[in-house]
């Protein structure tokens, strides 16, 4: 019972933090995203014509929420957990009885929450740009999900080994935002030379934005259980490593 008090302590004031700000959290992607529909989505799209047999509005739906649920998870963490080291708040938290596994799940399920509010905003503005009905649900819910956990936990490690406000934007800046923009957001990579077309494998939000493309439009450019099993895959070990390193006691200190 206590237990649970602690990790919904947690956790509401994970998601109460980030709905206080609002207007910083929740109101600048979807205006950035807004843009994107607008830009790419009709002025680029009307002259690019169809992709993978879909309008093309329609085909950067998905990589689009997707972008702002893997952007928004992870930012989320990595500030709020980075801020309550260089505050000293952290100490309450480990001085008191609470299980390493209930704090990163506290921490993780914040991130959750906020991916998915401001995913599910955004998806509700594509309607305003595409009629799109998901032909997989499951996979549009199930994705949806591991894709946020897998970037809150990815965004907790970063506030862990994060020694100043600088480095929690490093990641983002220079790994998280190029893997983004190369995972086929905005295009199939059939459209690419062999050689590039292989690299992009390695990309492992390739996987992600196209088993989410899946859900939506039903088709992929790599096998959809492959996407399902790495993303299970990286968040097992995300977990492991983050529970081993709070264990250690690794970064807890700013």
């Amino acid at each position: 019972m206590s237990y649970r008090i602690a990790f919904q302590t947690i956790l509401f004031k994970e998601i109460y933090r980030f709905l206080r700000i609002w207007p910083q959290t929740v109101l600048p992607p979807v205006v950035t995203t807004g843009l994107y529909f607008l830009i790419f989505g009709t002025v680029v799209g009307d002259r690019i014509g169809d992709m993978g047999g879909h309008r093309y509005v329609d085909y950067i739906v998905p990589g689009v929420v997707l972008m702002s649920v893997i952007t928004n998870a992870y930012m989320n963490v990595v500030a709020s957990f980075y801020s309550t080291k260089f505050q000293r708040n952290i100490e309450e938290l480990l001085v008191a009885p609470v299980p390493d596994g209930v704090i990163l799940a506290g921490y993780v399920g914040g991130g959750v929450v906020r991916g998915l509010v401001v995913g599910g905003v955004v998806l509700a503005i594509s309607a305003l740009f595409s009629d799109f009905c998901p032909v997989h649900p499951w996979a549009v819910a199930a994705m949806f999900v591991l894709t946020a956990m897998l970037f809150s936990l990815a965004g907790f490690l970063n506030a862990l080994f994060a020694n100043s406000f600088d480095d929690i934007s490093i990641v983002p800046n220079f790994v998280l935002t190029p893997l983004v923009y190369l995972g086929g957001v905005f295009y199939s990579i059939d459209l690419l030379p062999a050689f590039w077309q292989q690299a992009s494998r390695f990309n492992p939000i390739l996987y992600m934005i196209n088993a989410f493309r899946y859900g939506f439009l039903g088709v992929s450019d790599v096998p959809v259980e492959q996407a399902f099993a790495l993303v299970g895959v990286l968040i097992l070990a995300l977990v492991l490593a983050s529970l081993i390193l709070l264990r250690r006691g690794t970064g807890l200190k700013a």
